[in-house]
């Protein structure tokens, strides 16, 4: 009963601060209805068409407004804050130039479900009556238009009577589709009041959770359980869902339950401990090392929780389980062989999965990975597979940092890396758009005050790396392994002009220094070494800027392109 009351009295206080009424200026009420939700920090750059709604959001004493250089950064951090904290990430900018600018990191969060709020301004109503108003494209609904493509639900707020119930819907959307959402504010409506309807102020903040068909969920938990009991050799495939659905401990207890493999896809490293003993690497079709494609091909059961079937994630190949030896639960929905038992949840099934009398397996388990372990001296210049070598000793020894890596060459590198117990890997692994890794590690930092190490190439920092400057006033530590091989190099084995992959030469060391870090310049094995311990021991930033050569690329890199290109 103490507990009962003390929520009680938290849930009021949250109110109170929220401050809710029944008639209030709409600006107001979008911070009262944004601390409700548990929003505590906002993403954006100012702007002329936003500038009301922005000086609202810098005065509450309850959300803290963060700013960087360029708007896809306000995007991407936002992304990462979102998918570390499982809260909602906003983003406010202006209309057009700004909001134009963050629709590529909108479209990677919606690719990736994510689940953003967009909030931008936009010309008054005396403005919009005449013939065109700058950052205008076509029309005046035309930026609307561009998002609605991008996001799950796009809104003008129009109507001052209809305002409140149109933010409730949309953010309900946003949740129910775990995808973003846009809000359009123009900047004559900030100051007006609107009616706040009483189910709207006495919101709790949360939406409820939908639930499963409680006829379907006990079907398909029998009928799984049922193909558990008769397996001989099954093994488990953990996806990034199980995060999103907050199922990653009962996956653990089934996991242990069973004693089977378990192989994670590559955005799920690390929603089961990667230092347990039932992990065997990471499943990414026909990339996967050999011996889990190989174990995985050899399954008589294959029980896939929370993963998407994309090109990535199946090795950009057909998948390599048939269809009949196969379960795969998503997030709505459980596929059994070739029939399907939708409204179940994910987590709902997972709990009931434990909660069966199930058979305990004891295979031999192996961790495997793609990387080659020799003789790495003082004078041997540095590769990619020893950078990750080194990176994978580094976070066996420390514990707790998140792994982020950007795309191009180290979203396969990434697949690599064993972050220890306690760390989570970020990366877009579907949308894959260059620029995400250190936006999304600032964000996640912010949101969480863990500690980020970033793999990131020469090409993916100059396109939003310098963001990173922000850092020491923000009060941020990420640790950059940028990978400088002097160009586009993932591309080299296949494009016959290798000039057109060229980079300009930046001293990213002397850079790091000169935003407020420190800089490293390494060219051995034992220098990468080195130079990870001394990040470790720094409060601030680092770039470790590592010198590799340009033909040089990660193990499944290369065989990825190569693939590619031949299609």
């Amino acid at each position: 009963m103490l507990v009962f009351r003390s929520y009680l009295m938290a849930t009021s206080r949250a109110k109170k601060r929220s401050g809710m009424r029944s008639s209030m200026p709409l600006g107001d009420f979008l911070v009262a209805y944004l601390q409700r939700a548990g929003v505590r920090h906002i993403f954006g750059l100012p702007g002329d068409l936003v500038l009301g709604l922005f000086h609202r959001f810098g005065r509450s004493r309850d959300i803290e407004v963060v700013t960087f250089s360029h708007e896809p950064t306000v995007g991407f951090a936002a992304d990462g804050y979102a998918r570390s904290t499982r809260r909602l990430g906003v983003v406010c900018v202006t209309y057009g130039a700004g909001g134009h600018n963050v629709v590529n990191p909108v479209a990677g969060a919606y690719a990736e479900q994510v689940p953003l709020l967009v909030v931008s301004g936009g010309p008054g109503v005396a403005e919009a009556s005449i013939a065109g108003v700058h950052h205008q494209v076509k029309d005046i609904e035309a930026q609307c238009r561009i998002f609605s493509e991008v996001t799950c639900s796009a809104k003008i707020l129009n109507h001052a009577d209809r305002a409140a119930e149109e933010v409730h819907e949309l953010v309900g959307t946003i949740w129910a589709d775990s995808r973003p959402g846009y809000l359009e504010i123009h900047r004559d409506l900030v100051d007006m009041p609107i009616p706040v309807p009483k189910h709207i102020r006495e919101w709790s903040g949360h939406f409820p959770a939908p639930k499963s068909d409680a006829r379907k969920l006990k079907e398909a938990v029998a009928d799984v359980a049922e193909r558990i009991r008769a397996a001989k050799k099954p093994i488990l495939i953990g996806g990034v869902e199980l995060y999103r659905d907050r199922a990653e401990g009962d996956f653990l207890q089934l996991a242990e339950k069973l004693g089977a493999p378990v192989v994670t896809t590559v955005l799920a490293k690390g929603v089961f401990p990667m230092d347990h003993p039932q992990h065997m690497g990471i499943h990414v079709g026909s990339f996967s090392a050999k011996r889990i494609d190989q174990r995985v091909r050899a399954a008589d059961l294959v029980l896939a929780f929370g993963t998407q079937l994309t090109d990535l994630n199946l090795g950009a190949t057909k998948p390599q389980v048939d269809r009949d030896r196969s379960v795969w639960a998503t997030s709505e929905r459980v596929n059994v062989s070739y029939h399907s038992y939708t409204d179940v949840m994910l987590k709902d099934f997972v709990e009931g999965l434990v909660d069966e009398r199930l058979p305990k397996h004891r295979e031999k388990i192996v961790y495997c990975d793609n990387l080659k372990r020799g003789d790495r001296s003082a004078k041997q210049k540095l590769s990619i597979n020893d950078m990750l070598v080194e990176v994978n000793d580094f976070l066996a020894a420390h514990s707790g940092y998140d792994v982020f890596a950007e795309s191009g060459d180290m979203l396969f590198g990434g697949l690599e890396v064993r972050p220890s117990r306690g760390g989570l890997y970020y990366a877009q692994g579907y949308y894959a758009s260059m620029g995400f890794g250190i936006p999304a590690a600032l964000g996640v930092q912010i949101g969480t005050h863990r500690r980020p190490l970033i793999l990131c190439g020469d090409g993916g920092f100059q396109m939003t790396g310098p963001e990173i400057s922000h850092a020491p006033r923000l009060g941020l530590s990420p640790v950059v392994v940028l990978v400088n091989n002097s160009g586009w190099g993932i591309f080299r084995p296949v494009t016959p002009k290798q000039e057109l992959l060229d980079l300009p030469p930046w001293p990213f060391a002397e850079l790091a220094k000169s935003w407020g870090g420190v800089g490293i310049r390494v060219t051995t094995p034992s220098e990468l070494k080195a130079a990870l311990r001394k990040a470790h021991a720094t409060k601030g930033f680092v770039i470790v800027e590592c010198i590799v050569s340009k033909k040089d690329a990660s193990p499944v890199g290369r065989r990825y392109i190569r693939r590619s290109a031949r299609k």
